[in-house]
């Protein structure tokens, strides 16, 4: 890294919005079903990113529609509401009428799980939807990132699915991971109390659902984006060889831990243990980084407005502008947070420290994204 940067960039556009308000002038929030100011109806649109007030729109057969509130009805695209709003998974998501046209009755997200948990189990509503609230927040930002992002009903080859599963109280533990295009979850994940357990016996900072499915599709992207592609070579200059048995490296590194210099050169101490890893790991911290910038852009907050002198970096590491500004902002802003939350006597906000090397890791993923949209 060289000398503090003397200039600021002007502030980019949320590419995800996170920020709306109701046609009640309330402001309203990306989980919101319903305005608690006026009780008007809302619904979030995927494709155009924005969260909606709602107005009845019937339509020709009589069957119920909606449109977007205070917009001319002949100029207004009818919506329908996704067949999950009423479920456990109370999904506020908007379903377009191209959507409604070819039979889907669920939403861009919801018909991306494939396998709901039993709900006759103690706790498996409630935690189902914990889950897919995360995974709302998660395929929202793929889709704002310009991500392919279909279901195996709408790609049967490459289309990606979720199992959400419960182990048995007799059964064996339902292992979390990917496997060409399907991820399975442990729902119990979404037990606030087991998380924690888990998260203070393997030493990972950031154990959270959301996090857990960030990591996830890493591995799905690096099947879609990767490995089949050009950027094979620079991948594995920067990440490795993935041809490493990965079984064999995994219990290395359960049996041995980290290697001590694991903050040199990867973004948590899990990436260290094989290629495929770091790129989940660095996947995952990737769409942090961007989905917390787009949500403090949203509410007018960004890290290029921050009084801290952090020593930023620059073009001796990376040249690239725009991903300087990225990595920048995200420094700065994350420098104010961990004092917020240790104002509030919690842990850090963010308890990480990158090292030159994630950065170009995280560049490397950066430009894969970039590359995909385009």
């Amino acid at each position: 890294m060289g000398p503090v940067a003397a200039t600021r960039h002007a502030v980019p556009s949320p590419t995800t919005p996170r920020a709306f308000s109701c046609a009640c002038g309330r402001p309203v929030f990306f989980r919101n079903s319903e305005c608690l100011a006026c009780h008007r109806p809302l619904g979030y649109a995927p494709a155009r990113g924005q969260l909606l007030a709602l107005e009845a729109a019937p339509t020709r057969s009589g069957r119920g529609g909606w449109r977007e509130a205070g917009v001319p009805a002949r100029r207004a695209p009818r919506f329908a509401r996704c067949a999950n709003l009423d479920s456990a998974a109370a999904c506020n998501w908007l379903l377009d009428v191209t959507e409604v046209m070819a039979g889907f009755t669920l939403c861009r997200c919801c018909r991306l799980t494939r396998t709901v948990p039993d709900l006759s189990q103690p706790e498996a509503g409630l935690w189902w939807g914990r889950i897919e609230a995360a995974k709302r927040r998660l395929v929202s930002s793929l889709i704002g990132l310009g991500l392919p992002v279909l279901s195996r009903a709408e790609d049967a080859e490459h289309g990606l699915a979720f199992d959400l599963l419960l182990a048995p109280l007799d059964g064996p533990a339902v292992v979390t991971g990917h496997a060409d295009g399907v991820i399975t979850l442990d729902v119990s994940e979404a037990d606030d109390a087991r998380r924690e357990a888990r998260r203070h016996q393997l030493g990972e900072p950031y154990r959270t659902l959301l996090g857990h499915l960030r990591h996830e599709t890493g591995h799905y992207y690096w099947q879609r984006l990767v490995e089949p592609t050009n950027w094979l070579p620079a991948w594995r200059e920067l990440f490795g060889d993935e041809r490493e048995d990965y079984g064999q490296a995994l219990q290395r590194h359960y049996a041995h831990g980290a290697p001590p210099d694991w903050g040199q050169r990867f973004v948590s101490a899990y990436a260290s243990a094989h290629s495929w890893e770091d790129w989940a790991e660095t996947w995952a911290h990737y769409l942090h980084l961007v989905d917390t910038l787009d949500t403090a852009r949203s509410f007018g907050l960004d890290g290029e407005r921050v009084e801290l002198n952090y020593e930023r970096f620059d073009a001796n590491l990376v040249s690239d502008a725009g991903f300087l500004q990225l990595i920048n902002s995200w420094m700065e802003l994350t420098g104010v947070l961990n004092e917020l939350s240790r104002s509030m006597g919690v842990a850090d906000f963010y308890p990480f420290v990158l090292s030159a090397q994630a950065v170009r890791k995280l560049h490397l993923v950066h430009r894969i994204v970039q590359g995909a949209r385009a």
